[in-house]
């Protein structure tokens, strides 16, 4: 991790800028879920992680309550971050096929992994207000990823807010619609590819599969040489 990560990171860690997120996180930190009862929650907002030389990053909206809000690393300790880990392993980008701690022994390959809003929202729905508050991490993050080539966005959502993004930051004027697996040429000369969550709800009604996600991060490599 360089100096500019180390620093961005430490400042979204004490990020308070969002009273009713920060209230609600201390809520689940300290209610916790009958099966991490004996667990200390991370409790606090949840920076990104992975390689600074990333050419590929892969955007989720926030973190999960019992998820990065307890483990500490987005995408960790939840059923979606289950799918996601054995699929990038199997696409050969992550070393293991399982996230569980911060000290598992995780590494992926060119990748960073992070989400719009760095703090879980109360029923997962974010106000505008704490969007507009967290898109300057955002913004710091893509800035620092000098190499980045290809963003994948997890969900509608994260989908949204990444043109939101770029629509304030560049005159993004053509249309741009989510559908799973269709390439867009950005602005700044990224590859924009959404894709369906890999949430329990859309891995049980088989809209979004093992075969399907393993094939969009083997194109991504493809994509970007990585």
């Amino acid at each position: 991790m360089n100096n500019k990560f180390k620093s961005l990171n430490k400042t979204i860690i004490k990020c308070k800028k969002c009273p009713r997120l920060t209230n609600f996180i201390k809520k689940i930190s300290k209610e916790k879920r009958k099966q991490n009862i004996n667990e200390n929650y991370w409790g606090k907002p949840v920076a990104g992680f992975g390689d600074v030389n990333a050419k590929l990053l892969i955007l989720g909206l926030a973190p999960a309550a019992h998820g990065g809000t307890r483990t500490g690393r987005a995408f960790t300790g939840d059923k979606s971050g289950e799918f996601l880990f054995k699929c990038l392993y199997k696409a050969k980008i992550a070393n293991q096929p399982t996230s569980i701690n911060l000290n598992d022994g995780l590494k992926i390959k060119s990748t960073y992994i992070t989400n719009i809003l760095k703090c879980v929202p109360p029923g997962d729905k974010p106000l505008n207000k704490e969007l507009n508050n967290c898109s300057i991490y955002f913004d710091t993050e893509i800035s620092n990823l000098k190499k980045l080539e290809l963003i994948i966005t997890l969900g509608k959502v994260a989908f949204d807010n990444c043109l939101k993004f770029y629509k304030k930051k560049y005159a993004l004027t053509k249309k741009i619609h989510f559908k799973h697996g269709k390439s867009y040429l950005l602005p700044d000369n990224v590859t924009l590819i959404p894709c369906y969550h890999p949430s329990p709800r859309n891995v049980n009604t088989k809209l979004i599969s093992e075969k399907m996600m393993i094939t969009l991060f083997q194109r991504a490599k493809k994509i970007t040489k990585a």
